[in-house]
């Protein structure tokens, strides 16, 4: 049975350009949108025209820029905003736009101060509004996941008769365990008449830590397109990582879903916007941190320099990273010394190697890692001390 393919919509531009100090100018956004479009990406969310004339610049230079994926700026369920997306995306091969409401009781009551029955009034003239500019309308129920199944499921039929092409469920809080927000995939999946028409879509933050695992659990029940950010940039803890669901999603075939990313781009993708964006990426993050396919503990080394998926279930290369890293410390066992001795050009008999295995542990003993330089010391040391 083929796969079926997951669209990968990327928000790195507007979701995650929302964490403080790592706003982009006009210039950085066109060069991100070029990975972007050079990555795979379905659709490239590049800003919220209304929010400044820098983002409505912004907007309207990727829209003219961008060829092959689907070009989306956001916009509220308020009639100016949604004309002045539209102007935005004018020149848009492939024009969306993304409009929509906070659906949850939290929201209406709280945030928007109105009713059950405004909110729905407000997203179906939302909805009928974008569609008359642009034939690709995305309508979001912001705060999903913490909004009522039954009502949820109301609203989306609501947004699929005004025009809606595109559903967007986000678990704006990041607040829903990996089941519950399956459960509400897969409930709206089989109770929203229409539904088969129009494409579900998850949008997870990062609050508890469970974007990923959310924004899978929505793929695995029914959601076709997944939002998500390069290193999982984005408001507050962030949004789902876009490396982190694509090579999930690669590394498990038998789910039978799969994306159109060009992964041997992954590393370079996040590097680039970590350096725009002036925001490091942490070193034990998933899929692109430095450490990813870093391994400093003997049994782990021993066992990647015999087959190296004993310790790693991606290859390195497969997301454009170098080679596994064999790092050598105090943790290291013989086999990762002789295996970077080698890598540096001396090859020792067992003997030696044991002789110069204790001088290597009383070094890694004073620093944190052993480099090569280092070696080259060590080596030097052990000939002088077998010539003594």
């Amino acid at each position: 049975m083929a796969s079926q393919k997951i669209q990968i919509f990327d928000t790195t531009l507007r979701d995650g350009e929302q964490v403080p100090g790592c706003k982009l100018n006009r210039d950085e956004k066109l060069v991100i949108a070029k990975q972007l479009e050079l990555l795979g990406v379905d659709v490239i969310e590049a800003g919220f025209p209304v929010s400044s004339p820098g983002d409505f610049e912004a907007v309207q230079a990727i829209a003219a820029q961008t060829r092959e994926a689907t070009v989306c700026g956001l916009s509220r369920a308020v009639e100016n905003d949604i004309r002045v997306a539209a102007e935005a995306l004018k020149l848009a091969r492939y024009p969306r736009i993304h409009t929509g409401i906070g659906t949850s009781e939290m929201h209406i009551r709280y945030k928007l101060c109105t009713t059950p029955e405004d909110v729905m009034a407000r997203a179906v003239a939302a909805v009928k509004l974008a569609k008359s500019f642009v034939e690709d309308v995305e309508f979001y129920a912001e705060d999903a996941g913490r909004t009522d199944n039954v009502f949820l499921a109301r609203m989306c039929e609501a947004a699929i008769r005004a025009g809606a092409t595109v559903l967007n469920i986000p678990d704006t809080t990041g607040y829903c365990l990996p089941q519950e927000y399956g459960a509400k995939i897969k409930y709206l999946a089989e109770n929203v008449t229409g539904i088969h028409n129009v494409t579900l879509s998850t949008h997870c933050h990062n609050d508890l830590g469970m974007a990923t695992a959310n924004s899978i659990a929505g793929a695995i029940n029914g959601a076709r397109q997944i939002e998500c950010t390069i290193n999982g940039v984005g408001e507050r803890a962030g949004n789902t990582a876009l490396e982190e669901v694509v090579m999930v999603l690669r590394q498990h075939p038998y789910l039978q879903l799969a994306t159109g990313i060009v992964t041997p781009l992954l590393a370079e993708t996040s590097a680039m916007v970590a350096h725009l964006m002036s925001m490091p990426v942490q070193a034990n993050k998933a899929v692109v941190g430095a450490n990813a396919f870093s391994h400093s503990s003997g049994i782990h080394q021993d066992g990647v320099i015999k087959h190296r998926e004993t310790y790693e279930i991606m290859n390195p290369r497969d997301v454009g990273m170098a080679d596994s890293s064999i790092v050598l410390t105090a943790r290291s066992g013989r086999a990762a010394l002789a295996y970077r001795l080698q890598k540096i050009g001396y090859d020792f008999d067992r003997q030696s190697l044991n002789k110069a295995y204790a001088s290597f542990l009383q070094l890694a003993d004073r620093q944190k890692e052993v480099v090569d330089h280092d070696l080259h010391a060590l080596v030097e040391q052990e000939q002088l001390i077998n010539a003594g």
